[in-house]
């Protein structure tokens, strides 16, 4: 008999509806409620809805202070995003265009109000179409973070150094503005759904426990 070998890709039949994993691989019950003065907004495409790979919607499902906004509905309706521009907050885009700042503690200490994240989600394309379609966006700041993704094993391929899944690029930004111990459950998750993955795919062994830690590399 042949068997796949472990680099193969396979889709995922019957996934949950929650994680997107297998249910006997499931890691619906390691999604924290974290509950932080910093708002999420995720801005996702309809088509992103459907794969499993998916990530910025375990990141919604574990934030309380966090919504979730559709793009490309049968309807064809411009979203329009300009109800998040309230003055309760400092708005940024999370979007790591060309005149993007670093997101860092500084930018956060320049005042105390409390900061909200618009986060694209989806391809490159998609993610982009945010930027440039959404003009009511046009005066929000952009903001980026250039830390380099040291992960050897990815949910999709990454096209540049700093690439990396939405909810680990949430996480990384929520480190910088609620501190690193605040998203460790959020770090967990990813890697469980990471690993999971992985091992749904047949890439890596079931009995290998987890991904080796950045330490171990």
């Amino acid at each position: 008999m042949k068997h796949a070998p472990l680099n193969r890709k396979r889709k995922t039949k019957d996934p949950c509806p929650e994680c997107g994993l297998h249910k006997n691989l499931c890691i619906c019950e390691l999604i924290p409620s974290l509950t932080f003065a910093t708002k999420v907004c995720l801005i996702i495409h309809k088509k992103e809805l459907k794969r499993t790979t998916n990530t910025g919607r375990l990141a919604i499902k574990s934030l309380t202070n966090s919504e979730i906004r559709i793009r490309g509905g049968e309807d064809r309706q411009v979203l329009d995003l300009s109800d998040l521009l309230v003055p309760t907050y400092r708005t940024f885009l999370f979007y790591p265009s060309d005149d993007a700042v670093e997101l860092d503690r500084d930018l956060v200490e320049q005042s105390p109000l409390p900061i909200q994240l618009i986060v694209p989600d989806g391809n490159w394309r998609q993610a982009s179409k945010v930027y440039t379609r959404h003009t009511e966006l046009k005066d929000v700041p952009k903001v980026k973070i250039s830390t380099t993704n040291s992960s050897i094993q990815h949910l999709r391929a990454e096209h540049s150094a700093e690439g990396m899944a939405t909810l680990q690029a949430i996480a990384q930004a929520l480190q910088v503005i609620e501190g690193p111990q605040a998203v460790e459950p959020l770090v967990k998750l990813y890697e469980a759904k990471l690993r999971n993955t992985l091992i749904g795919r047949g890439q890596i062994q079931a009995s290998a426990g987890s991904i080796p830690s950045e330490k171990a590399r």
